[in-house]
């Protein structure tokens, strides 16, 4: 056998699979192959999305289903020995293992990454690959862990006997932190976006500390019920009875698989605390209280927990002189680990100086880039009020008849201390149009400056959309927190499965701790100098749902918030800033851009919830000013107030930005940006007629670019007819002239291929390009055999009758392929 004759995967389970096996591994068990590290990027351009190719390591070997131990690289044999390595070294920075090895098939060559600084490569025979026990008993040597810490760093993660398991950052996150708790470590800060699964990673942390009986008592802190809830009948769910909420409040909550438990109370009605429980769950304002008989937490001795887990740590814990922090420094034996999207970093709160630097990080630009989060366009409107501030007349009153005051209102005062009705009501009127171009059930949230502002947009929002608002009462809420009515469709909004509501109006209440799966829609109609409350925000709409078609998200901006876009601390580019001129679409027209540098606002503490109350109380429960919507804003205090009708206010500016496969701002039109694209593998018409001709499968080539940010859907749209894929690339990329599929389709029932068989098979043939003509290549290009249940061609008999008219399978397959060919016949 020539081994130089193998392609890499008979390299693989020819060579480097049985020497893997003969080592000692189980290949079932401890052998991953093609492992999935990330979904691959989702590509936005116009109205349309695809996804780049995933990254897949070739082997990663596990020691124990929880500890990745080493990673493989695969070449054919062709290639050199250490071929792989470089590739296998960056695959090792996202998913930290300490051995990396490269193999063609010969060998393999090894790095130690366990050693620091200790970067020298050994080749290593066949039949001389290290087992699991040797490679593990290295590690550990290196790592020092004691040994009475061993059982925890091995015991394993929950399994539910299904397919999901962490992902690769989650895998570090947990790992991360078990290792840091075994080494003595006892404050830790885990930094992971909005939408990666945190509430996940700190079932399986603390599943693997409780397991290995290394923490008995564990206490989960939250800030909002809904965040508790959803966590005891969804992620905590595997925790079982050992687990209770902290609350006298019993209610029944729907799971994600659609059945309801009712939470399990660790509190009776007198406020005596159940403390045969293992696991508690908690809101900081149900513990805490104004009186020492109401501090719930001091009914636990100091030392009763071992492990705290602190989700959304930036909020209320990260101030040292909030009574929620007095929680934590009264159990400050236990470990604790902070949870957040956003660590603050301010004068007056830092997650850093009470937790230390974080141990991970995953950002909201890696989730993007590895396609577990969803990227978007943002819609940025200029109003001209706005822009040029509004100066009453002199002696002008306002619609209550109280004088104005004689200065210049801007932006920041609108909706605080200046409202100008036909402003909220152009708002409005501006996203209903936006809705109605993309989708009228697309959930939507709009984000105003107070409570009051809330109330106002959602009449605002009646009155742009009546007939939609008369099909459902509940087609758009305010959802703050003084309206129970609101907060108590909070669930439905959420639900993927539930339509109503549509539209949420609202000012904090929804900024953290919303998981809105299917939210395509985020309107920013507030003053947001925070980059916290920023990102949180941002966060409402990252999480993907391809089964309910969202992949990405729209961001309509009229208070310059994406100005934050530009500054450093913001880790998540947008894949397209727009800004319309008045009369144009608000779903951007592909190119015609203009490429301006924002400029940020100075940045400013945002202010979490305040104050205390009894069992269950939320931020929004209690309302500390008029138009905080649960959060103390100073600005709203004691400001005079004017409304004024009568105004006229108008929509100014325009800008479009888009973004590439590698997360880089582009500014082509649709035309430049793939000629460019394509032109990155074909260097002319000549290159790619070449390739297409000598390629067996055609949807190969149209996979690769695809993955390089090609996408056919919004370069259809453009052109505007029937092209196929080969057409759509000749036309736009190579200023060639095209023919339709219906046109290639009856040029193709002219060639010799139909000479060549009976009537019967003519007839089959007829009914392949019948299906070409109204749905394209794939289906004839990557599957023939199943194209013969499909109609038109299953009319004319069964497979095998179908076949049988070319006298086999081959012949069969042999005439699909004469047929392509002379689709595409010069």
């Amino acid at each position: 056998m020539n081994k130089k004759n193998l392609g890499e995967y008979n390299i693989r389970t020819k060579f480097i699979t049985p020497a893997i096996k003969a080592a000692g591994w189980n290949i079932i068990t401890q052998m991953l192959e093609e492992y999935p590290l990330t979904q691959g990027r989702v590509q936005v351009f116009g109205s349309h999305s695809t996804r780049a190719a995933c990254k897949k390591i070739d082997y990663v070997l596990f020691y124990k289903p929880n500890i990745p131990i080493a990673i493989i690289e695969a070449k054919d044999n062709k290639h050199s020995i250490g071929a792989g390595m470089q590739q296998a070294l960056g695959y090792a920075k996202m998913m930290p293992v300490p051995f990396v090895f490269s193999s063609n098939g010969d060998g393999f060559v090894m790095r130690d990454l366990s050693h620091p600084g200790y970067t020298s490569e050994t080749e290593i025979p066949l039949d001389a690959f290290p087992s699991p026990k040797a490679l593990w008993e290295r590690w550990k040597k290196i790592e020092q862990w004691p040994a009475d810490q061993l059982p925890l760093i091995r015991q394993n993660f929950h399994s539910d006997g299904s397919d999901k398991k962490p992902r690769y950052y989650q895998l570090n996150a947990i790992n991360r932190t078990i290792e840091a708790v075994a080494k003595g470590q006892n404050r830790i800060l885990l930094v992971m976006a909005t939408g990666t699964g945190k509430t996940y990673t700190a079932l399986q942390i603390i599943w693997r500390l409780w397991k290995a009986k290394t923490k008995k008592r564990v206490l989960f802190l939250a800030d909002r019920n809904i965040l508790i809830d959803q966590t005891m009948v969804n992620d905590f769910r595997p925790l079982g009875d050992a687990m209770a909420k902290l609350s006298t409040k019993s209610k029944t909550i729907e799971r994600d698989d659609g059945t309801k438990e009712t939470i399990r109370l660790g509190i009776d009605k007198k406020r005596k605390v159940d403390t045969s429980r293992e696991i508690y769950l908690g809101l900081y304002q149900a513990l805490t209280g104004p009186t020492e008989s109401k501090k719930v937490y001091k009914q636990f001795s100091e030392d009763f927990f071992d492990l705290i887990i602190i989700d959304e740590c930036h909020r209320g814990s990260a101030k040292e002189d909030s009574e929620w922090r007095e929680i934590l420094d009264y159990f400050s034996a236990a470990t604790q680990v902070g949870l957040t999207a956003t660590p603050k970093e301010t004068k007056d709160a830092s997650n850093t100086h009470y937790f230390g630097d974080p141990i991970y990080t995953y950002s909201l630009k890696q989730g993007i880039d590895d396609g577990f989060l969803a990227p978007y366009k943002v819609v940025r409107i200029d109003i001209d009020k706005d822009v040029q501030g509004f100066r009453p007349e002199a002696g002008q009153l306002d619609d209550d008849g109280n004088e104005i005051e004689d200065r210049i209102y801007g932006q920041k005062d609108f909706d605080r201390n200046m409202i100008i009705d036909d402003r909220t009501q152009l708002v409005a009127n501006t996203v209903s149009k936006f809705i109605a171009e993309t989708g009228t059930m697309a959930k939507t949230i709009i984000f105003c400056e107070n409570i009051d502002h809330a109330e106002r947009m959602r009449q605002a929002m009646v009155n742009a959309n009546p007939e939609l608002n008369a099909t459902n009462d509940k087609w758009v809420m305010r959802i703050t927190g003084d309206n129970p009515e609101g907060k108590a469709q909070l669930d439905n909004f959420i639900d993927p499965e539930s339509d109503y509501p549509v539209v949420a109006t609202t000012s904090k209440l929804m900024t953290t701790g919303v998981d809105a799966q299917t939210c395509k829609l985020i309107v920013l109609d507030r003053t947001i100098k925070s980059m916290t409350e920023f990102k949180q925000i941002i966060g409402r709409g990252t999480r993907i749902n391809e089964e309910h078609g969202k992949t990405f998200f729209t961001i309509i901006d009229f208070r310059k918030a994406t100005d934050n876009f530009a500054d450093p601390d913001f880790d998540g580019d947008p894949v397209q800033i727009y800004e319309p001129k008045p009369g144009d679409p608000l779903t951007p027209p592909e190119g015609d851009e203009n490429n301006k540098s924002p400029e940020p606002d100075e940045p400013e503490n945002d202010l979490p919830g305040t104050g205390s109350g009894d069992l269950d109380e939320e931020p929004g429960d209690f309302i500390t000013t008029t138009g905080s919507d649960g959060a103390f804003d100073p600005e709203d205090t004691e400001v005079k107030k004017y409304r004024v009708s009568g105004i006229s206010v108008s929509v100014l500016a325009e800008r479009i930005q888009y973004l590439n496969s590698k997360g880089q701002l582009i500014t082509a039109s649709l035309t430049d940006y793939t000629k460019k694209t394509v032109g990155k593998t074909y260097t002319n018409l000549d290159d790619f007629l070449q390739r297409w001709s000598s390629e067996e499968q055609k949807q190969a080539i149209i996979d690769e670019l695809a993955n390089q940010g090609l996408i056919l859907g919004a370069l259809r749209d453009k052109v505007g007819k029937d092209y196929d894929a080969f057409d759509l690339i000749c036309h736009v990329a190579f200023d060639q002239p095209a023919l339709t599929r219906s046109e290639r389709a009856k040029k193709a029932q002219q060639s010799d291929v139909y000479t060549q068989h009976s009537e019967q098979a003519r007839a089959v043939l007829d009914a392949l390009l019948e299906k070409y003509a109204e749905t394209g290549l794939k289906d004839i290009d990557t599957d023939p055999i199943r194209l013969l249940k499909v109609q038109p061609i299953s009319h004319l008999g069964s497979p095998i009758e179908i076949i049988q008219h070319f006298g086999s399978k081959n012949a069969y397959l042999d005439a699909v392929k004469s047929l392509e060919n002379a689709l595409y016949a010069a």
